[in-house]
C-alpha cells in the first residue's frame, strides 16, 4: 500500500470514527497530494478539500497517520459543526483531544531540508543575507534591488 493509498483510509477510519461518536454524517473530502513547501497539510475548508506534502508525508509515514490526517480532518469537522471559527481554536481543539486523542499541536517538528526552499548568499556592509530564488531571479533581470534593513546598503552577491 503506497503512502497516499494509506492517509486515504486513515481519512476515511477519522471520519468513520467521527460519525460514529459525534453521531451524524459527514461528506467527505477530496484528497490531493500537490502541496509544495514546508507545511505538512492544509484543509480548505469552503472546498471540502484536504491537501498533504507528499514528500514530508513519504519521509514521516506514521506521523502523518497519527497526527497530520486527524489535525486536517479536524479543521473540517470544526468548520461543518461551527462555521467560522478561529483554525486552531477550542472547537478544532476540543475535537482533537475529544475525538482522536490527539495532542493538539499546531505545527509539526518534521525535518524540512529536503522541502526547503533554495537560497542565495548576498552581502551589504554589516552582514551575510540569504534571498529566495524569487527575489534573486528578480535581482539577475534588474526588476528590483534590495536593501539591508540594518545599513541601508543594496545588497550584493556574495559570489562577485
Amino acid at each position: 500500500m503506497s503512502f497516499e493509498d494509506a492517509i486515504a483510509a486513515q481519512v476515511e477510519r477519522c471520519y468513520q470514527h467521527a460519525e460514529n461518536q459525534l453521531k451524524r454524517p459527514f461528506p467527505r473530502p477530496s484528497i490531493s497530494f500537490a502541496m509544495r513547501g514546508q507545511a505538512a497539510g492544509a484543509a480548505h475548508l469552503q472546498h471540502n478539500r484536504l491537501r498533504f506534502n507528499p514528500v514530508l508525508a513519504a519521509q514521516n509515514q506514521q506521523a502523518f497517520i497519527d497526527q497530520v490526517v486527524p489535525h486536517e480532518v479536524c479543521h473540517l469537522l470544526a468548520w461543518q459543526l461551527y462555521g467560522k471559527v478561529k483554525p486552531h481554536g477550542r472547537e478544532w481543539q476540543a475535537l482533537m483531544v475529544n475525538l482522536f486523542a490527539v495532542r493538539p499541536d499546531t505545527r509539526h517538528q518534521f525535518d524540512v531540508s529536503a522541502v526547503a526552499p533554495r537560497t542565495f548568499s548576498y552581502r551589504c556592509n554589516c552582514r551575510l543575507h540569504q534571498l529566495t530564488i524569487r527575489r534573486h531571479n528578480k535581482i539577475l533581470r534588474g526588476q528590483a534591488e534590495y536593501r539591508c534593513r540594518l545599513c541601508q546598503s543594496p545588497l550584493q552577491s556574495a559570489l562577485s
